[in-house]
Protein backbone atom coordinates (compact mmCIF):
# COMPACT_ATOMS: atom_id res chain seq x y z
CA UNK A 1 0.00 0.00 0.00
CA UNK A 2 1.46 3.35 -1.05
CA UNK A 3 0.09 5.30 1.92
CA UNK A 4 -0.65 3.53 5.17
CA UNK A 5 -3.09 6.26 6.25
CA UNK A 6 -5.36 5.70 3.25
CA UNK A 7 -7.05 2.32 3.74
CA UNK A 8 -8.46 1.82 0.24
CA UNK A 9 -6.44 -0.24 -2.24
CA UNK A 10 -6.61 0.46 -6.00
CA UNK A 11 -8.90 -2.58 -6.24
CA UNK A 12 -11.22 -1.11 -3.59
CA UNK A 13 -11.39 2.18 -5.48
CA UNK A 14 -12.08 0.40 -8.77
CA UNK A 15 -14.98 -1.56 -7.24
CA UNK A 16 -16.50 1.60 -5.75
CA UNK A 17 -16.24 3.46 -9.06
CA UNK A 18 -17.84 0.53 -10.89
CA UNK A 19 -20.68 0.45 -8.35
CA UNK A 20 -21.58 4.13 -8.86
CA UNK A 21 -21.12 3.95 -12.64
CA UNK A 22 -18.06 6.10 -13.32
CA UNK A 23 -14.68 5.14 -14.78
CA UNK A 24 -12.33 7.33 -12.76
CA UNK A 25 -12.15 9.57 -9.71
CA UNK A 26 -11.66 12.52 -12.06
CA UNK A 27 -15.17 11.97 -13.43
CA UNK A 28 -16.54 12.81 -9.97
CA UNK A 29 -15.27 16.36 -10.51
CA UNK A 30 -16.49 16.75 -14.09
CA UNK A 31 -18.69 19.70 -13.13
CA UNK A 32 -15.74 21.68 -11.73
CA UNK A 33 -14.44 24.23 -14.28
CA UNK A 34 -11.05 23.18 -15.64
CA UNK A 35 -9.55 26.64 -15.09
CA UNK A 36 -9.88 26.31 -11.29
CA UNK A 37 -8.38 22.81 -11.06
CA UNK A 38 -4.77 22.69 -9.87
CA UNK A 39 -2.81 20.65 -12.40
CA UNK A 40 0.78 21.06 -11.20
CA UNK A 41 2.74 18.98 -8.74
CA UNK A 42 2.29 19.89 -5.09
CA UNK A 43 5.34 21.61 -3.60
CA UNK A 44 5.60 19.24 -0.65
CA UNK A 45 8.91 18.54 1.11
CA UNK A 46 10.45 15.09 1.29
CA UNK A 47 9.67 12.89 4.28
CA UNK A 48 11.26 14.03 7.56
CA UNK A 49 12.01 12.66 10.96
CA UNK A 50 9.95 13.95 13.88
CA UNK A 51 12.76 16.27 14.98
CA UNK A 52 13.23 17.64 11.46
CA UNK A 53 9.49 18.15 11.06
CA UNK A 54 9.22 20.05 14.35
CA UNK A 55 12.07 22.33 13.32
CA UNK A 56 10.50 22.85 9.89
CA UNK A 57 7.18 23.92 11.42
CA UNK A 58 9.01 26.08 13.97
CA UNK A 59 10.75 27.96 11.16
CA UNK A 60 7.49 28.26 9.26
CA UNK A 61 5.69 29.64 12.31
CA UNK A 62 8.48 32.16 12.88
CA UNK A 63 7.45 33.88 9.65
CA UNK A 64 4.21 34.99 11.31
CA UNK A 65 4.23 38.38 13.00
CA UNK A 66 2.41 38.81 16.30
CA UNK A 67 0.89 42.27 16.45
CA UNK A 68 -0.66 44.26 19.28
CA UNK A 69 -4.27 44.36 18.15
CA UNK A 70 -6.47 47.46 18.12
CA UNK A 71 -8.85 46.16 15.46
CA UNK A 72 -12.21 44.54 16.03
CA UNK A 73 -15.20 44.31 13.72
CA UNK A 74 -16.31 40.98 15.16
CA UNK A 75 -12.93 39.49 16.14
CA UNK A 76 -11.48 40.70 19.44
CA UNK A 77 -8.22 40.04 21.24
CA UNK A 78 -9.55 38.98 24.65
CA UNK A 79 -7.58 37.24 27.38
CA UNK A 80 -7.94 33.46 27.77
CA UNK A 81 -6.96 31.70 31.03
CA UNK A 82 -4.01 29.38 30.36
CA UNK A 83 -5.82 26.36 31.82
CA UNK A 84 -8.31 26.24 28.91
CA UNK A 85 -6.09 24.48 26.32
CA UNK A 86 -4.87 22.01 28.95
CA UNK A 87 -8.46 20.90 29.56
CA UNK A 88 -9.69 21.29 25.98
CA UNK A 89 -6.96 19.09 24.52
CA UNK A 90 -7.72 16.08 26.67
CA UNK A 91 -8.27 13.20 24.27
CA UNK A 92 -11.79 12.42 25.48
CA UNK A 93 -12.82 15.95 24.45
CA UNK A 94 -10.53 16.47 21.47
CA UNK A 95 -11.56 13.31 19.62
CA UNK A 96 -15.24 13.21 20.62
CA UNK A 97 -17.92 13.29 17.95
CA UNK A 98 -21.65 13.90 17.88
CA UNK A 99 -23.09 12.40 21.11
CA UNK A 100 -25.88 10.30 19.58
CA UNK A 101 -25.39 7.49 22.11
CA UNK A 102 -26.08 8.89 25.59
CA UNK A 103 -24.86 5.70 27.28
CA UNK A 104 -21.27 6.51 26.29
CA UNK A 105 -21.51 10.29 25.92
CA UNK A 106 -22.50 11.54 29.37
CA UNK A 107 -19.42 13.75 29.72
CA UNK A 108 -19.96 15.46 26.37
CA UNK A 109 -23.68 15.83 26.98
CA UNK A 110 -23.08 17.32 30.42
CA UNK A 111 -20.72 20.06 29.27
CA UNK A 112 -23.08 20.92 26.39
CA UNK A 113 -25.89 21.20 28.94
CA UNK A 114 -23.72 23.46 31.10
CA UNK A 115 -22.85 25.55 28.03
CA UNK A 116 -26.53 25.91 27.14
CA UNK A 117 -27.33 26.96 30.70
CA UNK A 118 -24.59 29.62 30.74
CA UNK A 119 -25.55 31.12 27.38
CA UNK A 120 -29.22 31.15 28.40
CA UNK A 121 -28.26 33.07 31.51
CA UNK A 122 -26.44 35.66 29.40
CA UNK A 123 -29.21 36.03 26.82
CA UNK A 124 -32.10 35.72 29.28
CA UNK A 125 -33.88 33.32 26.94
CA UNK A 126 -35.18 29.91 27.95
CA UNK A 127 -33.44 27.59 25.50
CA UNK A 128 -30.00 27.43 23.87
CA UNK A 129 -28.62 25.02 21.29
CA UNK A 130 -25.14 23.78 20.46
CA UNK A 131 -23.28 23.12 17.19
CA UNK A 132 -23.54 26.46 15.38
CA UNK A 133 -20.38 27.10 13.33
CA UNK A 134 -19.96 30.87 13.79
CA UNK A 135 -21.94 34.01 14.44
CA UNK A 136 -22.66 34.79 10.79
CA UNK A 137 -24.10 31.37 9.95
CA UNK A 138 -26.01 31.32 13.25
CA UNK A 139 -27.64 34.59 12.16
CA UNK A 140 -28.57 33.05 8.81
CA UNK A 141 -30.08 30.09 10.66
CA UNK A 142 -32.07 32.56 12.78
CA UNK A 143 -33.51 34.02 9.57
CA UNK A 144 -34.64 30.56 8.45
CA UNK A 145 -36.05 29.89 11.89
CA UNK A 146 -38.20 33.03 11.80
CA UNK A 147 -39.50 32.21 8.32
CA UNK A 148 -40.31 28.65 9.41
CA UNK A 149 -42.25 30.01 12.39
CA UNK A 150 -44.14 32.55 10.28
CA UNK A 151 -44.90 29.96 7.59
CA UNK A 152 -46.37 31.97 4.70
CA UNK A 153 -44.17 35.02 5.26
CA UNK A 154 -40.81 34.92 3.52
CA UNK A 155 -39.19 38.32 4.20
CA UNK A 156 -36.58 39.11 6.85
CA UNK A 157 -35.56 42.66 7.72
CA UNK A 158 -31.89 43.16 8.66
CA UNK A 159 -30.44 46.39 10.01
CA UNK A 160 -27.82 48.07 7.84
CA UNK A 161 -25.81 48.58 11.05
CA UNK A 162 -25.07 44.85 11.38
CA UNK A 163 -21.52 43.72 10.52
CA UNK A 164 -21.19 43.59 6.70
CA UNK A 165 -19.81 40.06 6.65
CA UNK A 166 -22.80 38.84 8.69
CA UNK A 167 -25.20 40.50 6.27
CA UNK A 168 -23.33 38.94 3.33
CA UNK A 169 -23.62 35.45 4.83
CA UNK A 170 -27.33 35.92 5.57
CA UNK A 171 -27.89 36.99 1.96
CA UNK A 172 -25.88 34.04 0.65
CA UNK A 173 -27.76 31.49 2.77
CA UNK A 174 -31.19 32.90 1.94
CA UNK A 175 -30.67 33.51 -1.78
CA UNK A 176 -31.66 30.02 -2.91
CA UNK A 177 -34.19 29.30 -0.18
CA UNK A 178 -36.92 31.67 -1.26
CA UNK A 179 -36.24 34.08 1.59
CA UNK A 180 -36.13 37.80 0.79
CA UNK A 181 -33.74 40.00 2.79
CA UNK A 182 -34.46 43.72 3.04
CA UNK A 183 -32.12 46.17 4.72
CA UNK A 184 -33.40 48.58 7.34
CA UNK A 185 -31.58 51.86 6.67
CA UNK A 186 -29.32 53.43 9.27
CA UNK A 187 -29.55 56.99 10.56
CA UNK A 188 -26.73 58.69 12.45
CA UNK A 189 -24.94 55.38 13.04
CA UNK A 190 -27.91 53.41 14.39
CA UNK A 191 -30.92 51.55 13.02
CA UNK A 192 -33.61 53.88 11.70
CA UNK A 193 -36.42 52.72 13.97
CA UNK A 194 -39.05 54.81 12.19
CA UNK A 195 -38.17 53.06 8.94
CA UNK A 196 -38.24 49.71 10.73
CA UNK A 197 -41.76 50.31 12.02
CA UNK A 198 -42.97 51.19 8.52
CA UNK A 199 -41.19 48.27 6.85
CA UNK A 200 -42.53 45.68 9.28
CA UNK A 201 -46.09 46.69 8.35
CA UNK A 202 -45.64 45.33 4.81
CA UNK A 203 -47.48 42.15 5.81
CA UNK A 204 -44.94 39.65 4.47
CA UNK A 205 -42.27 40.17 7.15
CA UNK A 206 -41.41 37.06 9.15
CA UNK A 207 -38.83 38.68 11.41
CA UNK A 208 -36.31 41.40 12.13
CA UNK A 209 -32.58 41.06 12.89
CA UNK A 210 -30.80 43.80 14.87
CA UNK A 211 -27.19 44.03 16.14
CA UNK A 212 -26.00 44.79 19.68
CA UNK A 213 -23.48 46.46 19.66
CA UNK A 214 -23.51 47.41 15.98
CA UNK A 215 -20.77 47.59 13.34
CA UNK A 216 -19.66 51.02 14.59
CA UNK A 217 -19.40 49.73 18.17
CA UNK A 218 -22.50 51.69 19.20
CA UNK A 219 -24.80 50.25 21.84
CA UNK A 220 -28.22 50.79 20.26
CA UNK A 221 -31.47 51.57 22.08
CA UNK A 222 -34.24 49.17 21.04
CA UNK A 223 -36.95 50.45 23.37
CA UNK A 224 -40.39 49.65 21.97
CA UNK A 225 -39.06 47.73 18.97
CA UNK A 226 -40.25 44.30 20.15
CA UNK A 227 -43.78 45.60 20.66
CA UNK A 228 -43.85 47.07 17.15
CA UNK A 229 -42.51 43.84 15.62
CA UNK A 230 -44.80 41.53 17.58
CA UNK A 231 -47.83 43.70 16.78
CA UNK A 232 -47.33 42.66 13.15
CA UNK A 233 -46.97 38.98 14.16
CA UNK A 234 -43.25 38.95 13.30
CA UNK A 235 -40.31 37.78 15.42
CA UNK A 236 -37.31 39.71 16.70
CA UNK A 237 -33.72 38.43 16.63
CA UNK A 238 -30.81 40.24 18.25
CA UNK A 239 -27.28 39.46 17.07
CA UNK A 240 -25.26 40.05 20.24
CA UNK A 241 -21.73 39.97 21.62
CA UNK A 242 -22.01 37.38 24.45
CA UNK A 243 -19.15 38.91 26.42
CA UNK A 244 -20.84 42.31 26.38
CA UNK A 245 -24.08 40.73 27.64
CA UNK A 246 -22.43 40.55 31.06
CA UNK A 247 -23.05 44.31 31.36
CA UNK A 248 -25.59 45.20 28.66
CA UNK A 249 -29.34 44.64 28.66
CA UNK A 250 -30.02 41.07 27.53
CA UNK A 251 -31.91 40.19 24.33
CA UNK A 252 -34.76 38.89 26.51
CA UNK A 253 -34.98 42.27 28.24
CA UNK A 254 -35.34 43.90 24.81
CA UNK A 255 -38.20 41.49 24.12
CA UNK A 256 -36.33 39.40 21.55
CA UNK A 257 -37.56 35.95 20.55
CA UNK A 258 -34.13 34.79 19.36
CA UNK A 259 -30.55 35.73 20.24
CA UNK A 260 -27.53 34.73 18.20
CA UNK A 261 -23.96 35.77 17.59
CA UNK A 262 -20.35 34.66 17.80
CA UNK A 263 -18.79 33.24 20.95
CA UNK A 264 -15.28 34.29 19.86
CA UNK A 265 -15.40 37.08 22.45
CA UNK A 266 -15.49 34.45 25.19
CA UNK A 267 -11.70 34.26 25.23
CA UNK A 268 -11.20 32.47 21.93
CA UNK A 269 -7.90 33.36 20.23
CA UNK A 270 -8.03 35.15 16.90
CA UNK A 271 -6.24 32.26 15.12
CA UNK A 272 -6.39 33.73 11.62
CA UNK A 273 -10.18 33.44 11.56
CA UNK A 274 -11.17 30.37 13.53
CA UNK A 275 -12.43 28.10 14.74
CA UNK A 276 -15.13 30.29 16.22
CA UNK A 277 -18.45 29.45 17.85
CA UNK A 278 -21.96 30.42 16.83
CA UNK A 279 -24.53 30.55 19.61
CA UNK A 280 -28.30 30.69 19.48
CA UNK A 281 -30.93 31.06 22.18
CA UNK A 282 -34.69 31.37 21.87
CA UNK A 283 -37.90 31.59 23.82
CA UNK A 284 -39.57 28.32 24.74
CA UNK A 285 -42.22 28.85 22.09
CA UNK A 286 -39.61 28.78 19.31
CA UNK A 287 -37.67 25.77 20.58
CA UNK A 288 -38.98 23.22 18.07
CA UNK A 289 -37.91 25.43 15.17
CA UNK A 290 -34.38 25.99 16.51
CA UNK A 291 -31.58 24.22 14.58
CA UNK A 292 -28.67 22.32 16.13
CA UNK A 293 -28.42 20.00 19.07
CA UNK A 294 -30.32 20.52 22.31
CA UNK A 295 -29.28 18.61 25.42
CA UNK A 296 -31.71 18.04 28.26
CA UNK A 297 -31.34 16.73 31.80
CA UNK A 298 -33.38 13.74 32.97
CA UNK A 299 -33.03 10.73 35.29
CA UNK A 300 -32.00 7.18 34.47
CA UNK A 301 -33.64 3.93 35.60
CA UNK A 302 -31.89 4.28 38.97
CA UNK A 303 -33.15 7.80 39.50
CA UNK A 304 -29.74 9.38 38.92
CA UNK A 305 -29.38 12.57 36.94
CA UNK A 306 -28.25 12.06 33.35
CA UNK A 307 -28.24 13.90 30.03
CA UNK A 308 -29.74 13.16 26.63
CA UNK A 309 -30.26 14.77 23.25
CA UNK A 310 -33.83 16.02 23.30
CA UNK A 311 -36.34 16.84 20.54
CA UNK A 312 -34.27 14.69 18.22
CA UNK A 313 -36.96 14.55 15.54
CA UNK A 314 -35.66 18.02 14.55
CA UNK A 315 -32.26 16.57 13.62
CA UNK A 316 -30.88 15.19 10.39
CA UNK A 317 -29.88 11.78 11.77
CA UNK A 318 -33.57 11.09 12.53
CA UNK A 319 -35.46 12.78 9.68
CA UNK A 320 -33.04 14.38 7.25
CA UNK A 321 -35.72 15.77 4.93
CA UNK A 322 -37.51 17.51 7.83
CA UNK A 323 -34.44 18.54 9.82
CA UNK A 324 -34.14 22.07 11.16
CA UNK A 325 -30.43 21.92 10.30
CA UNK A 326 -27.86 19.44 9.03
CA UNK A 327 -25.07 20.66 11.31
CA UNK A 328 -23.71 17.64 13.18
CA UNK A 329 -19.91 17.92 13.60
CA UNK A 330 -17.95 18.20 16.84
CA UNK A 331 -18.44 21.97 16.97
CA UNK A 332 -19.29 21.29 20.61
CA UNK A 333 -15.52 21.39 21.26
CA UNK A 334 -15.76 25.18 21.01
CA UNK A 335 -18.84 25.11 23.21
CA UNK A 336 -16.62 23.42 25.79
CA UNK A 337 -14.08 26.23 25.35
CA UNK A 338 -16.79 28.80 26.11
CA UNK A 339 -18.02 26.75 29.07
CA UNK A 340 -14.58 26.59 30.68
CA UNK A 341 -13.98 30.29 30.01
CA UNK A 342 -17.28 31.44 31.55
CA UNK A 343 -16.86 29.09 34.52
CA UNK A 344 -13.35 30.41 35.23
CA UNK A 345 -14.22 34.08 34.74
CA UNK A 346 -17.53 34.04 36.56
CA UNK A 347 -19.94 36.97 36.71
CA UNK A 348 -17.43 39.29 38.37
CA UNK A 349 -14.69 38.38 35.91
CA UNK A 350 -16.88 39.03 32.88
CA UNK A 351 -17.91 42.39 34.30
CA UNK A 352 -14.25 43.25 34.94
CA UNK A 353 -13.36 42.36 31.34
CA UNK A 354 -15.96 44.83 30.10
CA UNK A 355 -14.98 47.52 32.62
CA UNK A 356 -11.32 47.37 31.62
CA UNK A 357 -12.16 47.24 27.92
CA UNK A 358 -14.51 50.21 28.18
CA UNK A 359 -11.99 52.25 30.17
CA UNK A 360 -9.28 51.58 27.60
CA UNK A 361 -11.56 52.31 24.63
CA UNK A 362 -12.77 55.63 26.05
CA UNK A 363 -9.20 56.62 26.95
CA UNK A 364 -7.97 55.92 23.40
CA UNK A 365 -10.97 57.70 21.91
CA UNK A 366 -10.39 60.84 24.00
CA UNK A 367 -6.65 60.89 23.17
CA UNK A 368 -7.30 60.70 19.43
CA UNK A 369 -10.13 63.24 19.44
CA UNK A 370 -8.08 65.68 21.54
CA UNK A 371 -5.35 65.55 18.90
CA UNK A 372 -7.60 67.40 16.46
CA UNK A 373 -6.91 64.82 13.73
CA UNK A 374 -9.93 62.69 14.62
CA UNK A 375 -13.53 63.32 15.55
CA UNK A 376 -16.33 61.07 16.75
CA UNK A 377 -18.25 59.80 13.76
CA UNK A 378 -21.35 59.36 15.92
CA UNK A 379 -22.07 60.81 19.35
CA UNK A 380 -23.51 57.56 20.70
CA UNK A 381 -22.65 55.26 23.65
CA UNK A 382 -20.05 52.56 23.04
CA UNK A 383 -18.38 49.84 25.08
CA UNK A 384 -15.07 48.51 23.71
CA UNK A 385 -15.26 49.58 20.07
CA UNK A 386 -15.80 53.00 18.52
CA UNK A 387 -15.66 54.71 15.13
CA UNK A 388 -13.87 57.97 14.34
CA UNK A 389 -13.72 60.18 11.29
CA UNK A 390 -10.38 61.43 9.98
CA UNK A 391 -8.70 62.98 6.97
CA UNK A 392 -5.55 60.95 7.56
CA UNK A 393 -4.58 58.26 5.04
CA UNK A 394 -5.57 55.30 7.23
CA UNK A 395 -4.02 52.72 4.92
CA UNK A 396 -0.66 54.50 5.16
CA UNK A 397 -1.02 54.93 8.93
CA UNK A 398 -1.82 51.24 9.36
CA UNK A 399 1.20 50.22 7.28
CA UNK A 400 3.39 52.32 9.56
CA UNK A 401 1.78 50.80 12.65
CA UNK A 402 2.28 47.26 11.32
CA UNK A 403 5.95 48.00 10.79
CA UNK A 404 6.06 48.86 14.47
CA UNK A 405 4.25 45.72 15.62
CA UNK A 406 0.74 47.14 15.93
CA UNK A 407 -2.49 46.30 14.15
CA UNK A 408 -4.35 49.61 13.92
CA UNK A 409 -8.00 50.43 13.46
CA UNK A 410 -10.13 48.95 10.71
CA UNK A 411 -10.59 51.20 7.69
CA UNK A 412 -14.35 51.36 7.03
CA UNK A 413 -14.00 53.71 4.06
CA UNK A 414 -15.22 57.28 3.59
CA UNK A 415 -12.80 58.50 6.25
CA UNK A 416 -14.19 56.21 8.95
CA UNK A 417 -11.94 54.03 11.09
CA UNK A 418 -13.02 51.63 13.85
CA UNK A 419 -10.86 50.92 16.90
CA UNK A 420 -11.34 48.21 19.51
CA UNK A 421 -9.69 47.99 22.93
CA UNK A 422 -9.89 44.89 25.14
CA UNK A 423 -8.72 44.22 28.66
CA UNK A 424 -5.38 43.02 27.24
CA UNK A 425 -4.35 46.48 26.06
CA UNK A 426 -2.26 48.45 28.53
CA UNK A 427 -2.05 52.24 28.91
CA UNK A 428 1.51 52.08 27.58
CA UNK A 429 0.35 50.25 24.44
CA UNK A 430 -2.44 52.76 23.89
CA UNK A 431 -0.09 55.71 24.35
CA UNK A 432 2.40 54.18 21.91
CA UNK A 433 -0.37 53.70 19.33
CA UNK A 434 -1.40 57.35 19.66
CA UNK A 435 2.19 58.57 19.41
CA UNK A 436 2.85 56.59 16.25
CA UNK A 437 -0.42 57.62 14.64
CA UNK A 438 0.11 61.32 15.25
CA UNK A 439 3.74 61.45 14.18
CA UNK A 440 4.32 63.39 10.95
Amino acid sequence: MSNRYIPHTPEDVARMLERIGVKSVDELYADVPQEVIFKEEYALPEGMSELELREWFKALGAKNRTLTVFGGQGAYDHYAPSVIPHLLERSEFYTAYTPYQPEISQGTLQYIFEYQSMISELTGLEATNASMYDGATATAEAAFMMVASARKRNCVLVSATIAPRVLDVVKTYTKFHGVEVREIPERDGVTDLDALREMVKAGDVAGVILPQPNKYGIVEDFSGVADAVHAEKALLTINADPSALAVLRSPAEWGADIACGDGQTLGMPLQFGGPYLGFMSCSKGQLRKMPGRVVGATTDASGKRCYVLTLQAREQHIRREKATSNICSNQSLMALYATIYIALMGENGLREVNRMSANGAHYLCSRLVESGKFELAFDKPFLKEFTLRTKLDIKAVNRKLAENGIMGGIDLGDGLVAFAVTEKRTKEEIDRLVTLMLED
